[in-house]
């Protein structure tokens, strides 16, 4: 246990820092804000009200992090924005059923890796690994309220819209889109160059560029013959 008396007040900004922690001078941490032991924080970090830096986390420089922003377990690159109330570096949800029939939780013990110039939007989670690190590569932007579990692996130059759900140990390429509210299930890989419309499913791996919607996800023109044929039928009837 962290004795309170080994935290003190940071200058620049008023926050609280463990006295392990490594903090550059020109850092803003403030009222409100905490700064766990052997956190690191870099050049011109702005780390707002409210946000915890968990222990063995590091914040590259001139990233910024919002109001009640949680991290643990993980390394933020240079010049990202993490909006408030994102949550960095918790367990993947991983269970499995013991010889007693009883639910137990897997280990979850590795980390994540944000590359830089990374924009997350408020309130998305993103989970730590448990045989790979959770990994998002540089330039990618995530909207709102969207799900990173664990081992999943986001190429650069991505956009994530809002409620996008990513389940364990996806893998995704570079510049690829995903529309509001896709969901890619477990262990798929999704080539780069993609684009997926809104409300797509992605349940066996995409290996060509292009774009593609529907539930399962499939080449847009099949989709869109898909839906006017059903669209026929509906009429027909």
């Amino acid at each position: 246990m962290v004795d309170h008396k080994e935290f003190r007040k940071w200058s620049n900004g008023g926050g609280l820092f463990h006295n392990s922690a490594c903090i550059d001078p020109t850092a803003v941490v403030e009222i409100g804000a905490v700064v766990h032991p052997r956190a690191t924080l870099g050049a011109n970090v702005h780390v707002g009200s409210g946000a915890v830096i968990g222990p063995s986390v590091t914040v590259d420089h001139s990233t910024t992090l919002g109001y009640n922003v949680a991290l643990g377990n993980c390394y933020i690159g240079d010049s990202c924005v993490i909006h408030s109330g994102v949550c960095i570096g918790q367990d993947g949800f991983g269970f499995f059923v013991d010889e007693l029939g009883n639910m137990a939780k897997k280990p979850q013990t590795l980390n994540v890796r944000i590359g830089n110039h990374v924009e997350i939007g408020a309130n998305t989670c993103i989970d730590r690994g448990s045989w790979r690190d959770t990994t998002v590569g540089d330039y990618t932007k995530i909207d709102n309220l969207v799900q990173i579990a664990h081992n999943v692996v986001i190429g650069k130059s991505c956009i994530l819209c809002g409620q996008v759900g990513i389940a364990g140990s996806a893998t995704i390429g570079d510049y690829v889109t995903l529309g509001g509210r896709v969901a890619i299930r477990d262990h798929v890989s999704v080539i780069s160059k993609v684009r997926l419309a809104a409300n797509s499913c992605v349940t066996k791996d995409i290996k060509e560029p292009g774009d593609y919607g529907g539930f399962p996800a499939v080449p847009v023109q099949q989709w869109r013959r898909q839906v006017a044929a059903h669209r026929w039928n509906c009429k027909k009837t």
